[in-house]
């Protein structure tokens, strides 16, 4: 496990103890015992006593804002209790993005919160020959033409592998690779695109996002602040409790229905950018993951682009 995964499961453990802390003397509060949880306990009680108050100062500050977003949090009713879990990351790799849920069974109500510590990535996908992205991404298998494509690009990287040969030590490897396997990947999704119209711009924010709204919280430790996103597609979020209202209003979310240009990042030989209409731009970076070589290719995939309606805002964590 990276650092930064360490972080991020710790900063999880930081927003988890946050919402408990901030309700628990009003209301009956459960926090769900899973393996899950006992990892990200660890991983917090493992970091340093300065980047575990770093990590509680970011939580709060976004427990601040979803508590004027959720009234459903604060005002319980006869609805009790609340119940809190982190979820198992086998329910990320099946598309549900959300580390953290807020649920009450009694009328199954329930919000997911996405804890990011310092970075703003929404997916880590990976290219090599037996990965059909057009399949995992779309429900649309990938054409015969792009594994012919990319199939001897991956071969070579497999006798380097085999070679024990390292990253640093390929100095043409954007040209080499990078760039041919980036201009397979455009020419296919342009392919899939154009065989099954005004399916594939959505089912891409659906594969990134997931089927469920949620919060996306990303602590900036060097700012001291921490940025809480509502990516309210469904509507599910910012709804009243009883006759409470939320102090803010969050609107629904419109998705894309067609691609305005897929192409290369100006300058970049390592970046594609996909514009949507309504507002959606994404940037997917790719890079090797690992000091050795091995036969595939890791996108680091960021919404650089987001619909004018998101609600977005900056909290600082002293107040």
């Amino acid at each position: 496990m990276s650092i930064q995964t360490e972080l991020g499961k710790a900063f999880e453990y930081a927003c988890l103890q946050s919402i408990y802390n901030e309700l628990a003397d009003s209301q009956d509060v459960v926090i769900e015992q899973n393996s899950a949880l006992e990892i990200a306990r660890q991983k917090y009680e493992n970091a340093t006593p300065d980047m575990q108050n770093k990590m509680d100062l970011g939580a709060d500050a976004a427990i601040r804002v979803i508590l004027r977003l959720e009234p459903q949090l604060t005002t319980p009713l006869t609805n009790v209790p609340l119940y809190l879990s982190i979820q198992e990351d086998a329910r990320g790799q099946q598309g549900d993005v959300r580390d953290i849920l807020c649920i009450r069974r009694q009328n199954e109500w329930e919000i997911g919160l996405s804890c990011k510590h310092n970075h703003a990535a929404v997916k880590h996908s990976r290219l090599s020959r037996t990965i059909d992205f057009g399949e995992l991404w779309f429900g649309i298998p990938c054409s015969e033409s792009y594994f012919i494509e990319i199939n001897p690009l991956f071969d070579e990287l497999e006798e380097l592998r085999e070679q024990g040969e390292l990253w640093r030590n390929i100095s043409n490897k954007e040209e080499r690779f990078y760039v041919p396997l980036l201009e397979a990947f455009i020419r296919e999704l342009e392919r899939l695109n154009q065989n099954n119209q005004g399916v594939i711009p959505e089912r891409l924010l659906h594969y990134l996002l997931g089927r469920n709204d949620f919060y996306k919280i990303i602590t900036i430790d060097n700012r001291r602040v921490t940025q809480v996103q509502a990516f309210n597609m469904y509507g599910t979020l910012n709804r009243n409790a009883g006759r409470e209202r939320p102090l803010i209003n969050v609107q629904q979310l419109p998705m894309p229905t067609r691609f305005y240009n897929i192409g290369f990042k100006p300058g970049s030989r390592n970046t594609v950018l996909v514009a949507l209409d309504n507002g959606w731009t994404i940037s997917l970076r790719i890079h090797n993951a690992r000091t050795e070589v091995e036969p595939s290719l890791k996108f680091d995939v960021q919404l650089v682009g987001v619909p004018p309606l998101l609600y977005s805002h900056f909290e600082p964590w002293d107040t």
